[in-house]
């Protein structure tokens, strides 16, 4: 997954078909899921996948409401089809629901 290096880089992907997740280093529900997502990747390999700290771009939550972590904005065209946003642990089996529904 890539990983996003600035606010400019996510104006520009989210452009295209991009599924962002907004995640941490210390979010113990992140690393829950994070050795599952090459398999979403895999499997909506029509979108890019980035995954966004939320510490280094803490703006960018606060601007897309992000509440908790992990979260997930998914973009397409500069369109924000859809969001899975909240506090709660997310399983993959959840994730990839959401993903279904929007992609």
């Amino acid at each position: 997954m890539k990983q996003l290096e600035s606010e400019k880089q996510f104006e520009e992907l989210k452009q295209g078909k991009t599924v962002f997740e907004f995640t941490a280093g210390w979010c113990p529900d992140c690393r829950v899921i994070e050795p599952d997502l090459p398999k979403l990747e895999e499997k909506y390999q029509e979108f890019d996948f980035v995954s966004v700290d939320r510490d280094q771009f803490i703006d960018l939550c606060i601007d897309n409401d992000i509440l908790g972590i992990p979260s997930f904005l998914v973009f397409k065209e500069g369109e924000l089809l859809g969001s899975y946003i909240g506090k709660e642990r997310k399983s993959i089996e959840q994730i990839d629901e959401f993903l279904a529904q929007h992609i």
